[in-house]
C-alpha cells in the first residue's frame, strides 16, 4: 500500500490546478479517496475526528450485501438446473459458476453506467465524485429478476442516477432511494420483464455451463402464484433458505440477516427502523390472516419477496429514511404495514415492498417534522410557555 500511496503522490500534481490533466481532477480525487482515507481534518469549530468517511461506510454496506449477492448467484444456477432436471448431477461449483456468469454482467452494467454518469456529472460541475452509488450500484442488480435485459438495466440506472439523485443535488440530497427509483422505472416501463412467470429463471447456457430451457418455459414466484390464484408449492424452509424463484438478491432470509447483523454491529443501520418494518408488516399480516384475506400465514409475508431485503438494506438508507429517533419507528412501521396492504389488496402488485418504501421516502420529511414540532411543543409546556 505504501508503494501505491507514493505513486499516487507522484502523479497527483498532474491533476491539480495548472497540471496537464487538471480536467480530470475529480476523477483522480474519486479514486484516491476510495483507496485511502482523506488526510484532511476540519480546522475550526467542534468536530469529531475519526478515520471513517462516507466512502468507508458505503464500503461496509457493500460488504454486508455480499452474502445476499453470493447466495443469489448460487440460486440463479440452482433454479436453472432444477428447471432442467439436472440438479442431481451438477456440482456446487457448476451451479455457482453459472449463476456468477449470469449475474456478473448486470453488476458490471450497473456500475459502468451509474458511475460513468457520476464521473461525467462531477467533471461537468467541477465537483468531487460522490460515493453514494457504491451501494446503489450493487443493490440495483440484486432487486431485479435474472431475465431483465442488460439494456433495460442500463436505462434504469441512468434514470435513477440523473432523476432520483443528481437533480436533487447528489449524494445526501435525494429524497427517494436510488435503487427503488431504478426498480420502479423498470416495473412501470417494462412490466412484462419485471413480473409474471417468464423472467425468474435463467434460460440459456453460458460457456457450456447451465441448461438451455425450452421456449416458453415459465416459473412464477410464490407471491406471483398467489396473485394468479394458485397455491404456493415452496416449503417454509425453502422460503427462509432462499431456494425459490425471485429477484437475484432477495430470496434468502438467512443471507440477508447476516448482512443485517453486520450493519447493526457496525452501527451503520438503525435497528429501530429495521425492527419496526417487521413489526408493522407482521401486525398487518396477522390482521389479514385473521380475516381470511390472505392464504399466507403472517410470518410467510415476512420471508417472501423483497420484504426482508427492503427492511434491512433500503428502508434503513440514512438519506431517504426518517432521521429523528421516534420518527424511525413510525417510518418503519408505515413501510411494513403498507407493503402487506399492497400485496393483499392489489393483486397487480404482488410484491408491495417497492411501493411501500417509495411512499415511506415521500412521507419521511413529514414524519420528522411532526416529531420535531411535537418535541418543541412538549418542551415549551414543560417550561411553562404556552
Amino acid at each position: 500500500m505504501k508503494a501505491l500511496r507514493n505513486y499516487l503522490n507522484k502523479i497527483k500534481p498532474n491533476f491539480e490546478e495548472g497540471g496537464k490533466l487538471h480536467a480530470l481532477q475529480s476523477v483522480f480525487d474519486g479514486f484516491e479517496t476510495f483507496l485511502f482515507v482523506p488526510n484532511k481534518t476540519a480546522k475550526s469549530g467542534a468536530h469529531i475526528h475519526d478515520a471513517i468517511d462516507s466512502k468507508r461506510i458505503m464500503s461496509m454496506v457493500v460488504l454486508a450485501l455480499m452474502p445476499a449477492m453470493l447466495f443469489g448467484m448460487y440460486n440463479v444456477g440452482y433454479q436453472n438446473y432444477l428447471a432442467a432436471g439436472t440438479l442431481a448431477s451438477a456440482s456446487f461449483w457448476e451451479i455457482f459458476l453459472f449463476g456468477f456468469l449470469a449475474v456478473l454482467p448486470k453488476i458490471l452494467v450497473s456500475y459502468i453506467v451509474g458511475l460513468g454518469i457520476e464521473f461525467i456529472w462531477a467533471q461537468w460541475k467541477g465537483e468531487e465524485i460522490q460515493e453514494g452509488y457504491l451501494v446503489s450500484g450493487i443493490i440495483i442488480p440484486l432487486i431485479i429478476p435474472i431475465g431483465c435485459p442488460l439494456w433495460m438495466l442500463a436505462l434504469a440506472c441512468a434514470f435513477a442516477v440523473i432523476f432520483a439523485k443528481e437533480i436533487f443535488g447528489g449524494t445526501g440530497m435525494n429524497i427517494f432511494n436510488v435503487a427503488i427509483a431504478a426498480r420502479m422505472f423498470l416495473f412501470f416501463s417494462y412490466p412484462t420483464k419485471m413480473s409474471g412467470d417468464t423472467v425468474w429463471v435463467a434460460q440459456d447456457s453460458i460457456f457450456g455451463l447451465g441448461n438451455t430451457l425450452p421456449d416458453g418455459f415459465t416459473q412464477a414466484t410464490p407471491l406471483g402464484m398467489i396473485g394468479q390464484g394458485t397455491d404456493i408449492t415452496a416449503s417454509l424452509s425453502d422460503m427462509i433458505l432462499g431456494f425459490i424463484p425471485g429477484s437475484i438478491g432477495e430470496t434468502s432470509v438467512i443471507a440477508i440477516a447476516l448482512g443485517g447483523i453486520f450493519l447493526l454491529i457496525t452501527g451503520i443501520a438503525s435497528w429501530k427502523t429495521m425492527l419496526s418494518v417487521f413489526v408493522g408488516g407482521g401486525l398487518m399480516a396477522c390482521v389479514f390472516e385473521a380475516t381470511g384475506s390472505t392464504p399466507l400465514h403472517w410470518y410467510e409475508h415476512l420471508v417472501l419477496g423483497g420484504f426482508a431485503f427492503g427492511a434491512v438494506f433500503m428502508a434503513t438508507d440514512p438519506v431517504t429514511s426518517a432521521r429523528t429517533e421516534t420518527g424511525k419507528y413510525v417510518f418503519g412501521f408505515l413501510i411494513g404495514a403498507m407493503a402487506v396492504i399492497i400485496r393483499v389488496m392489489n393483486p397487480g402488485y404482488p410484491e408491495g415492498m417497492m411501493l411501500a418504501i417509495f411512499f415511506g421516502n415521500m412521507f419521511a420529511p413529514l414524519i420528522d417534522h411532526c416529531v420535531v414540532e411535537y418535541n418543541i411543543s412538549k418542551r415549551l409546556k414543560r417550561g411553562g410557555t404556552k
